[in-house]
């Protein structure tokens, strides 16, 4: 610390202590300001109140969000604060202690009441996309076995004890004692399902969201909810009809297998398109977020046609939209924040606020409680350790697993919610089914911790865990959309067929925009002629070639999921029809047109002006030698020069996904120049970076030659080893120089002047690097 800040230090303090007594004013001033206004309101204007509306929403926004942050300082979820914090303003503390206060800020008026319930309402929508967007099907496959054993055990067991508790729960705390069988499996249903969200953010905070045993917790979780949910809407279906009978139930129940049905199959593909749609075709602000909640209100108003609840429609719709490539994390993050930032404190602080915990009090309640306490959590742990021992797990995850999935959390408030409001549980159930979420839930991060400190860190997590750790710091993997403009050349094609390999191994969407054909377009249209048939063909030829080249390397990756690849056609010239593409989100340009090469050297002048306007990364393709006659079938052979860079290690890391997505030989070269003047050490460097290099071909599962040129010039060295080794192929990272004529160095303009084989320029841009060092591996689930 240098004398300066010493000399401040004091002074900084001071204005700490002076900040966090401003903040303290700030909330005194907004808590008085919370209490008078409904006042003001309700003496002016009788009836409804909007501005008791929004002192209601500010209120539990506030203490939700202040409580949240307490708990999340000793080690629990942010969202039992939440709970929290509409108990201490509800009836079970403020009603105890200050009544009047109480009634004053809540009041139970039904006009009132219906205004934030149907905020909640339409909260509970919001949290079950939210759940279904964090669901990772993927995951589920990847550990079936374990998972769908142990979820299908920690459900039976629940389900049937909490059933079974329906049938001889005292009537006074049945509704309608009438629908007895509907409250059992209602109750069944609520003690059997986890929480996705509380057991995600444990396991993650523990750093085991990676390991095999935080897999299968939060896999088995997964599975709960998602079975959880669709026995919850066929129940809440079955509670409107006047009587059980068995023809409504089938109804329901085929109702939902083909609203499953259905949305798997097309409406995977219709989610995907409607997003992709509003995403390059509206200029708005937050279009995707709209078609995202439209999308979720159509699935909720589908399931409630068919008979079932809206819980379902919203879940699988969350589902379908985490799906899709084209949910960029910007997306994610304003939903999330949306959520967590209103709709949550909001929903949970009104299922406090509706929990009355002075009917503890009663011996008899309290003794009830006690024991739905202990029979949702044996049940659910001894489940779900019977199922993990059974899907090959050992006795230590078995348990790990026990003490994970018995969090009801948020998921048994929003499913105890529904059920008082549809009158499937009394006020006193309601009260008691809380308290059982709230214990479960606050008991389960130590009890999981303890289980997880005893678990050994296996030789194959280990590798898996450094395989994803390098696609976290990758380039590849963190491509997202990728933008192919081409003419109908060999270079045009080959650059289809390059994009096609790279798309094909991650499933990225592919935008396919034929150059010639905006020109000939413009012409023609100024000639008022009819437009010409052969060159739209073209453009459909590229298409064609990048699906070719993705169905290639889906058919060695068998997990690989198919690639969406659509053509676009612009009037406009070809510069200002990707600067206008650009604005639709395109992590990588990939350029194949004829001429590349100006006749007095480096990039002609119509490749400067096509890569002029486009800010991400962009590869220009140049097809010579045998892809010059045949840029579809030749094989390829790919060198790939590296020197320390950052940019050409992301090279290395294109020329090997191509090598391995084709199948093809893969060679590096490093180059010590005659200048260099300790050569000992530059040697020492480039062994340091070959061994880096081969890391990066394990990790693609392909093999790399590497060797090391000293004494002569970098052009020099690359065209010898071309020469050498035969390769038809050079893929190079590179740096784009500032300006606006395209280069990319001395050495890639003479590889331009000189190479004889295809030449492939890799030139990764802040904006792409930057989204793969901030993007982690992917969480299933936010800390909520």
């Amino acid at each position: 610390m240098s004398i300066v800040e010493h000399a401040f230090l004091p002074r900084r303090g001071r204005r700490s202590r002076l900040s966090r007594r401003a903040e303290m004013l700030i909330l005194a001033g907004l808590a008085v300001f919370i209490l008078v206004a409904p006042a003001c309101a309700a003496e002016h204007r009788p009836g409804p109140s909007e501005a008791a509306l929004i002192s209601q929403i500010v209120l539990l926004i506030v203490a939700g969000r202040l409580l949240g942050e307490a708990m999340l300082r000793i080690g629990q979820p942010a969202v039992m604060g939440q709970l929290l914090a509409g108990i201490l303003l509800g009836p079970s503390v403020l009603g105890l202690l200050w009544p009047d206060a109480q009634q004053f800020l809540f009041p139970k008026s039904p006009e009132q009441k219906a205004m934030i319930d149907g905020v909640a309402q339409f909260g509970i929508l919001m949290l079950l996309l939210l759940a279904g967007m964090e669901t990772e099907l993927a995951l589920v496959r990847s550990v079936r076995r374990a998972a769908v054993s142990a979820s299908i055990s920690g459900i039976t067991l629940p389900f049937v004890c909490g059933f079974l508790l329906g049938q001889f729960l005292p009537e006074e705390l049945l509704p309608h004692p009438e629908k007895r069988l509907v409250t059992s499996l209602f109750l069944g249903t609520a003690l059997s399902i986890s929480s996705v969200k509380i057991v995600a953010s444990v396991v993650r905070d523990m750093g085991f969201l990676r390991r095999n045993v935080g897999q299968v917790i939060l896999a088995a979780a997964i599975v709960d909810d998602t079975i959880g949910w669709i026995i919850i809407a066929i129940t809440l279906g079955l509670a409107g009809q006047e009587s059980f009978n068995w023809l409504a139930l089938g109804k329901s129940v085929f109702g939902t297998l083909l609203f499953l049905a259905f949305s798997f199959t097309y409406g995977r593909r219709l989610v995907f398109k409607l997003i992709q749609w509003s995403n390059d075709y509206f200029r708005g602000e937050a279009p995707v977020i709209a078609t995202i909640l439209a999308i979720m209100g159509a699935f909720a108003l589908i399931t409630h046609l068919i008979g079932v609840h809206t819980v379902l429609g919203a879940f699988v719709a969350g589902i379908l939209i985490g799906e899709s490539p084209m949910l960029t994390e910007e997306i994610d993050r304003q939903l999330r924040g949306l959520v967590a930032g209103l709709f949550m404190p909001v929903f949970f602080g009104l299922a406090g606020l509706n929990s009355d915990l002075s009917i503890l009090h009663d011996p008899q309640l309290a003794m009830l409680t006690i024991g739905l306490v202990a029979i949702a959590s044996f049940g659910k742990a001894a489940g779900a350790f019977t199922g993990g021992w059974f899907g090959g797990l050992t006795g230590k995850e078995s348990t790990a697993l026990a003490m994970g999935m018995n969090a009801r959390g948020s998921t048994e408030v929003i499913v105890a919610t529904i059920g008082l409001s549809l009158g499937l549980v009394s006020q006193n159930l309601f009260t008691m089914i809380v308290a059982m979420a709230f214990i479960t839930t606050t008991a389960m991060p130590p009890t999981l911790r303890w289980a997880l400190h005893r678990l050994p860190l296996r030789k194959e997590e280990k590798r898996r865990l450094d395989r994803e750790e390098f696609e976290h710091r990758a380039f590849v993997p963190n491509l997202e959309r990728i933008l192919v403009a081409v003419d109908g050349s060999p270079s045009g094609r080959l650059a289809s067929r390059i994009a096609g390999l790279l798309a094909g191994t991650r499933g990225m969407p592919v935008t396919v925009l034929g150059i010639e054909n905006g020109i000939r377009k413009r012409a023609s249209a100024k000639a008022s002629a009819e437009p010409k048939q052969e060159q739209p063909s073209k453009a459909a030829q590229a298409v064609e070639v990048v699906t070719a080249a993705a169905e290639a390397v889906e058919s060695n990756e068998e997990t690989t999921p198919k690639i969406d690849v659509i053509k676009r056609e612009h009037a406009a010239p070809p510069d200002e029809a990707i600067a206008e593409e650009a604005r639709r989100g395109y992590d990588l340009l990939v350029v194949g047109v004829d001429p590349t090469v100006a006749p007095g050297g480096g990039f002609h002048a119509n490749v400067s002006k096509l890569v002029r306007d486009f800010e991400g990364s962009i590869a220009v393709i140049i097809a010579r030698g045998a892809h010059a006659k045949d840029p579809i079938g030749a094989d390829l052979k790919v060198l790939t020069p590296v020197t320390g860079n950052e940019n050409s290690r992301r090279g290395a890391e294109i020329a090997l996904t191509i090598a391995k997505a084709a199948d093809a030989e893969a060679a590096a070269l490093f180059v010590i120049s005659r200048e260099a003047k300790n050569k000992r050490r530059h040697r020492q460097e480039a062994e340091t970076l070959a061994d880096e290099i081969k890391r990066i071909a394990d990790h693609h599962a392909t093999t790399v030659r590497t060797a090391v040129r000293i004494d002569v010039s970098a052009e020099e060295a690359i065209l010898q080893a071309v020469e050498r080794g035969k390769h038809n192929m050079i893929v190079m990272g590179v740096s784009r120089r500032p300006g606006d004529t395209l280069s990319f160095g001395d050495i890639a303009n003479a590889l331009l002047k000189s190479a004889k084989c295809s030449v492939v320029f890799i030139s990764p841009q802040a904006r792409a690097a930057a989204k793969s060092s901030a993007k982690g591996p992917q969480a299933a689930a936010a800390a909520l």
